[in-house]
């Protein structure tokens, strides 16, 4: 069994284009759940499947682990939303000023779900 972090990274031609990392919960009463704790895609590199390719890892891989269900967030706005949606996460909720930007100001931040 894997425990602790997954981590995936989507090269190019060389070039780092993405990355995922999924979180295998290690506590007692949360083995049947896991997290995509970051889901980055170069800029560049957006809107042509590479982060649904590596939610499918992760997906995968926590499926591999007996994983029945998936957590995430993401600032609320960023385009990742619409990748979450589109690939059957649940919206459940909304936390005002939950994350802080590198010019730090805070964000509203949205919380999903997907039972696999």
């Amino acid at each position: 069994m894997t425990t602790g972090v997954v981590l995936w990274i989507a090269k190019v031609r060389g070039r780092i284009l993405g990355t995922v990392q999924l979180h295998l919960c290690q506590k007692q009463n949360g083995t049947h759940r896991a997290e995509i704790a970051k889901l980055m895609v170069h800029s560049d590199s957006r809107r042509e499947g590479l982060g649904k390719y590596l939610m499918e890892n992760a997906e995968k891989k926590a499926k591999d682990e007996q994983r029945s269900l998936i957590t995430l967030d993401t600032r609320a706005g960023d385009p990742s939303n619409l990748l979450y949606k589109s690939i059957g996460y649940i919206e459940v909720g909304r936390i005002p000023k939950y994350a802080r930007s590198d010019n730090g100001n805070l964000h509203e931040t949205v919380f999903y779900y997907k039972q696999m």
